[in-house]
């Protein structure tokens, strides 16, 4: 059984809004993919005129597209999002809080199999540019970068909701979490590797995927603590 300062009761009060809103985020989600499955002209049309702005401002900018790269490649990179899950798995096992540990891991996890099946069943190609500022592999939508932080942010958000955590920590994590998530999409997009429909697109599944998680949990929780 999980510590006592991870309340049960506490979870099932947000349990609505966080169901209506996984609901809201899943449903935009689906829509969006059909959208860029289809190649919408209207929707592409405003890809191809943020990507284009953006990317006439970052070939004059050598130094923001150097703070960018560093940022995007090491700060928010979706490995470095899944090393902070690894550690906090980690420190909530050995705290005792064992099925918590596995629950967050595997959402990480599923989130990553979410997005590569998508990337490869939408097969979308990434912008191309005669002068390219960076590059990546594999296909565009939805961005890897934004939904692992999307993910990554929403899970310790809940995670210190769950512990109790002071104000001035809760009100910290949501500044660091929103710095984050907005960064992360806006370097992807200004470094030419994405659309703005692959960072949207990674931010909806991201927040419905930490969303659904989170309500699963609860009930996992409720059926192995209530009668």
């Amino acid at each position: 059984m999980d510590p006592p300062h991870f309340s049960p009761p506490a979870r099932r009060r947000d349990g609505p809004h966080l169901a209506r809103a996984a609901t809201v985020c899943a449903a935009l989600s689906a829509v969006l993919v059909a959208l860029v499955a289809v190649s919408w002209a209207p929707l592409m049309s405003v890809d191809r005129t943020v990507a284009d702005t953006l990317h006439r401002r970052a070939v004059t900018e050598p130094v923001l597209v150097h703070v960018n790269r560093v940022l995007t490649d090491w700060v928010w990179d979706p490995w470095t999002m899944r090393a902070v899950i690894a550690v906090t798995a980690i420190a909530l096992w050995w705290r005792g809080a064992r099925w918590l540990a596995v629950w967050v891991a595997a959402t990480s996890a599923l989130s990553a199999l979410v997005q590569q099946g998508l990337k490869s069943a939408v097969g979308r190609d990434r912008p191309q540019w005669p002068d390219p500022v960076d590059s990546a592999q594999y296909a565009a939508f939805p961005s890897g970068h934004v939904m692992t932080s999307v993910v990554t942010c929403a899970l310790l958000l809940w995670l210190l909701r769950l512990k109790g955590a002071a104000p001035l920590w809760w009100r910290s994590a949501l500044v660091v979490a929103a710095v984050s998530v907005v960064g992360v999409a806006f370097t992807r997009v200004y470094l030419g590797v994405h659309w703005m429909t692959d960072v949207v697109g990674g931010t909806l599944l991201g927040a419905a995927t930490a969303a659904f998680s989170i309500l699963g949990y609860t009930a996992f929780r409720a059926g192995r603590i209530d009668p």
